[in-house]
């Protein structure tokens, strides 16, 4: 079987790397692709909102499955698009990526089925904003409605920064949307939670737990993610029953009844405090870079799963995970992400030992002349597993080190809290 993996990230890498274990698999394209993903499949320079194209690709590749991996195809409708020709895309539907794609449709959901997340109110300009933030508590959450990349979450300790930032995205600093949602504070610690679903039936499929902010110590501005580790400490079974009762199967339920039955991963960021999960946000696919972490972790033959749940089987599968934990340590161009770097070259990466345990996958790299580069941004994800985490992220930072560009940054802090505990 031929299959396609949609993307040119870091999370797009380590699936092609995974899909590569398969003994089903012939050949893995990767559109676009990037530096590193070109190691372990073949890279397409197409556009990833080019439909057609891919779809003429698809045809004339015969391939028949496609895994998508970032949010912005999905929610511009690339399953509906691709399913009309009879080819399977391992995602949701366009109405089922409204989760991610739209705070307030979110919102919405929780309030109808009672799904525990924070107080909110919407808004679509700023007419009543700064009277709903004076009657607030600090810290307040300000949120871009639409897709931000990751970076479009506020939390603001002053109540004139938080108007300030409100009016910053209603007069379009976002281009997907010039609503905002407005959010009580929740305190606790963040996990990500991941389930698979087939549209009927669903599954456990990992957890996580990420780090947002640029600086060590979770200190700076949100980022789309510096590092992450595998499994969530925080996560007892007591708290997964919470999870899955009180949040997943509220949703899968009403998107069903919304006749959007959701088929993919959905990946519920959450807070929790005193064993009580309240949701954050929903992202429909998997996130960056938890999914470099649940990559190196995962036994199950991706294909087989992505089968499973094309026959709506996915109840039938074992999904089975190595006992170790697995770390990744982004590492990114200096100034991220308040500022763009300028093309810069990545030299030594055929130096660091590539194996099932210790990898290093590639987000925003090209290759030109033979030579890697990037143009900033999150660039490289260090990933190793390990019975231990501080020995894992011992050898993250080596790899790392090991690396020759002048513009690298990176936290040497992932996992400090439990590591450190």
């Amino acid at each position: 079987m031929n299959i396609a993996v949609i993307g040119s990230g870091g999370r797009e890498h380590s699936i092609c790397f995974k899909l590569k274990q398969s003994k089903h698999i012939n050949k893995i394209f990767c559109i676009p692709g990037n530096a590193g993903t070109n190691k372990v499949a073949e890279n397409i320079n197409i556009d990833i909102l080019d439909f057609k194209n891919i779809s003429n690709f698809l045809k004339n590749n015969n391939i028949k499955v496609v895994f998508v991996g970032p949010e912005i195809p999905l929610v511009n409708g690339i399953k509906d698009y691709l399913e009309k020709k009879s080819f399977f895309v391992f995602g949701p539907s366009k109405a089922a990526s409204r989760l991610e794609k739209s705070k307030s449709f979110t919102k919405k959901l929780c309030k109808k089925y009672k799904i525990p997340t924070a107080q909110y109110k919407s808004f679509s300009s700023m007419k009543g904003v700064r009277d709903y933030i004076k009657n607030m508590n600090t810290p307040i959450v300000i949120k871009a409605d639409g897709l931000a990349s990751g970076k479009g979450v506020y939390i603001c300790n002053n109540k004139n920064i938080a108007f300030k930032k409100c009016k910053e995205i209603n007069e379009g600093k976002f281009k997907s949307s010039r609503k905002f949602v407005i959010e009580e504070f929740l305190s606790g610690e963040e996990a990500s939670y991941f389930i698979l679903s087939d549209g009927k039936n669903y599954k456990f499929f990992g957890t996580a737990q990420d780090h947002k902010r640029i600086g060590e110590g979770d200190t700076g501005p949100n980022t789309g993610g510096m590092g992450a580790y595998s499994p969530s400490n925080i996560i007892t079974n007591k708290v997964e029953e919470k999870i899955k009762k009180e949040i997943i199967e509220p949703t899968l339920k009403g998107l069903k009844i919304l006749g959007c039955p959701f088929v993919g991963i959905l990946y519920a960021g959450l807070i929790i405090k005193d064993n009580q999960p309240k949701l954050i946000e929903y992202n429909i696919r998997l996130g960056d870079p938890e999914c470099q972490v649940l990559m190196m972790r995962l036994k199950t033959d991706l294909l087989k799963i992505i089968i499973a749940c094309k026959k709506k089987q996915i109840n039938k599968l074992a999904i089975k995970w190595s006992n170790k934990k697995a770390i990744t340590i982004v590492a990114s161009s200096k100034g991220y992400p308040s500022k763009q770097s300028k093309v810069s070259e990545i030299k030594n990466t055929n130096k660091i030992l590539l194996n099932n345990n210790q990898y290093l996958f590639h987000a925003s790299t090209f290759n030109k002349n033979n030579r890697i580069f990037t143009s900033g941004g999150r660039v490289l994800n260090a990933t190793a597993v390990n019975k231990n985490l501080r020995s894992g992220r011992n050898t993250c930072i080596d790899m790392l080190k090991k690396i020759n560009w002048k513009d690298k940054y990176f936290r040497k802090d992932i996992g400090w809290r439990v590591i450190n505990s």
